[in-house]
């Protein structure tokens, strides 16, 4: 596994010849102090950083590559590990190696990619959900994006900035690789990155007023609490433990549109939540979160449109990584990488389809 080594890198620690020398030959020649190779310089960009390779004292012939961990300034940070390609066999595969590699996935050819395991923050429950590579190869061609989607899911809605974010940075490494034919990479992943925690600028519902705080049943608002989400649904309610937190039921009679004022040059948005006519035994309930169930067909709409779907101009763009990592299995070669290059357009794809969605 990787492990932490006290100065923040990780540790990877070197598999077997060839896989293992052939890896850390790849990272030395793409970060060769001498290297003037404009293709290497750019693919830097799109990888961890490496400084070198480590021993333990206690254990000096145990070989580990010392990398940069990308998950470091994050703080709740969602990770998924998508393996790219349309074969996950190099090559100089044994016949016995290609079947197996093939028989782990035989969508790989047609889909492209392979979900190794995703790790995924829920703001609703303040967990972490964990999936397997079990369930990437479960995935169909019909099912692909709807499993995909789940790593962008925050429990209360679909994190569509964060979406938009990945694609931008995979149609970067699409880009180097539609530029470059000196290296072909097999069973190679992208490492997916963002913060799983709200950041505390993107969205605010504030500016209730006095007159509104009263249509609203006492103890569900303290005077003067600003309510900060992004684009997650998070409407008032007060719980034992101090939350805020709640849903809003089929009682709820009239939902004001939430208007936003410019309040900087980026256009944040500032908005305010108004709730009139309604009656506090049937409107308000003290579950923690908002559903399909909870609300009726006109409020949804008004809902995602402002907490799911803030236009892109008026949010600060998300904080996602989005690495190359796993390089046991790269060549050279004098064409471009089709495999590859197929595998990040179908994913794309999927993104995009998952965005427009």
């Amino acid at each position: 596994g990787i492990l932490q080594h006290p100065d923040g890198t990780v540790l990877k620690q070197l598999q077997p010849p060839p896989r293992g020398p052939r890896e850390q030959e790849f990272y030395n020649k793409v970060y060769d102090s001498d290297c003037c190779d404009s293709i290497l310089l750019e693919l830097r960009e799109y990888l961890p950083k490496y400084f070198g390779v480590w021993s333990p004292p206690t254990a000096p012939n145990d070989t580990y590559l010392k990398l940069e961990d990308v998950t470091r300034k994050f703080n709740k940070p969602c990770i998924m590990d998508v393996k790219i390609g349309q074969k996950s066999y190099d090559p100089y595969a044994s016949a016995e190696k290609i079947q197996q590699q093939v028989s782990k996935y035989p969508l790989m050819e047609e889909i492209g990619f392979l979900v190794l395991g995703m790790r995924v923050y829920h703001v609703s429950s303040d967990s972490y959900e964990t999936q397997n590579q079990h369930y990437g190869r479960s995935l169909t061609k019909e099912t692909v994006k709807d499993g995909i989607s789940k790593f962008f899911h925050s429990g209360y809605c679909l994190r569509k900035d964060v979406v938009a974010a990945s694609i931008q940075k995979v149609e970067k490494i699409l880009e180097w690789f539609e530029g470059q034919t000196q290296l072909n990479f097999y069973a190679s992943s992208l490492l997916f990155v963002y913060e799983g925690s709200c950041p505390p600028t993107a969205v605010r519902l504030r500016d209730v007023t006095s007159a509104e705080k009263r249509r609203v049943p006492k103890g569900l608002l303290s005077g003067g609490d600003v309510l900060e989400y992004n684009n997650n649904i998070n409407v008032i309610n007060s719980t034992e433990n101090g939350k805020i937190e709640a849903s809003v039921s089929k009682g709820l009679s009239k939902f004001y549109a939430l208007h936003k004022k410019a309040c900087s040059k980026r256009h944040h948005s500032q908005l305010s939540l108004k709730v009139e006519n309604s009656e506090q035994d049937n409107v308000w309930k003290t579950s923690t979160c908002i559903t399909q169930e909870h609300l009726n067909g006109n409020v949804l709409p008004q809902l995602e449109k402002v907490f799911c779907h803030v236009p892109a101009e008026t949010k600060e763009s998300a904080n996602v990584e989005v690495r190359m990592i796993d390089f046991a299995h790269v060549f050279p070669s004098n064409t471009k990488d089709e495999g590859y290059i197929y595998g990040l357009k179908n994913l794309i794809t999927v993104l995009q389809n998952i965005l427009d969605n």
